[in-house]
């Protein structure tokens, strides 16, 4: 696992007592369907995980579309800027 996913998981993992792996929130930020099942962390990835490195870790992962059309769906929902929106 690559530091970058570590330092992610750590942001995304510890305000909810999760323990997601990093296939595990790529499946949640990458499809509408999934992201019901950890919405906490979902939005922690997308709002407080520095937009460099939610780029990064979407390639990585090779969920770039999906993440991209979560990112937008969120972005109707809330008003925190979400970077992988646009």
């Amino acid at each position: 696992m690559s530091t970058a996913a570590s330092k992610i998981l750590g942001t995304v993992n510890a305000p909810y007592g999760a323990n997601l792996s990093a296939h595990q929130l790529a499946s949640y930020i990458s499809s509408l369907d999934a992201m019901q099942k950890a919405l906490g962390p979902v939005f922690s990835f997308f709002t407080e995980v520095e937009a460099e490195l939610q780029l990064d870790f979407v390639q990585e992962m090779g969920v770039e579309d999906g993440a991209k059309a979560v990112a937008a769906y969120l972005q109707t929902q809330c008003s925190n800027s979400i970077p992988l929106a646009t």
